[in-house]
């Protein structure tokens, strides 16, 4: 399958699945991971449609959160509490005037994806917002994909300015990804 028909599939099967449980084991198992990373900036991502939630998170982990913004095909990185506007696609972002902070601050970034290889490969949906941010952090910060295990699959099409993450947080836990061959 190329990108779209995967894009299509996943979509299918992420209908069917229990967002809201799915979320509350996926941020359970990150709290644990966060701690024993001793993770202190994080940028959480605005969950819409049947993305999986990590707000939660927030109530679990004591952390400093942030909240990407999607400005001329990049995000920008604004700290929270902050006002949130509806975005053109129907997510909430931070307000054009939230003050906005470094990158090089995050000590994790959870990315959102439609499916994830277990190489850390990410199915987004098609804009390369995800891909520019992450080749621009430092190799310290922890890049974790959250995906319900159904929608890992055992190899994604990718191109070479794709940007894998380092960790898979499931349902059934946080997984390094597997090194490339």
């Amino acid at each position: 399958m190329n990108k779209a028909e995967h894009r299509s599939w996943a979509k299918e099967v992420r209908k069917g699945l229990p967002t809201a449980q799915l979320s509350a084991r996926v941020v359970r198992h990150l709290a644990r991971f966060l701690a024993s990373h001793q993770a202190r900036h994080i940028l959480l991502y605005s969950a819409f449609g049947t993305e999986l939630d990590a707000a939660e998170l927030q109530k679990l982990y004591p952390a400093t959160y942030y909240l990407p913004r999607a400005r001329t095909y990049q995000l920008e990185v604004h700290p929270l509490p902050c006002k949130l506007v509806k975005h053109k696609y129907g997510f909430w972002e931070p307000a054009a005037e939230t003050p906005k902070v470094d990158p090089e601050i995050l000590d994790a970034v959870l990315v959102p994806g439609l499916a994830f290889d277990p190489w850390g490969h990410r199915l987004g949906y098609g804009q390369g917002f995800y891909d520019r941010f992450l080749a621009q952090l430092p190799p310290r910060t922890l890049t974790v994909g959250l995906v319900a295990e159904a929608l890992v699959v055992p190899e994604l099409p990718h191109d070479p300015w794709d940007v894998p993450v380092q960790f898979l947080a499931t349902e059934q836990g946080v997984r390094a990804a597997l090194e490339a061959p």
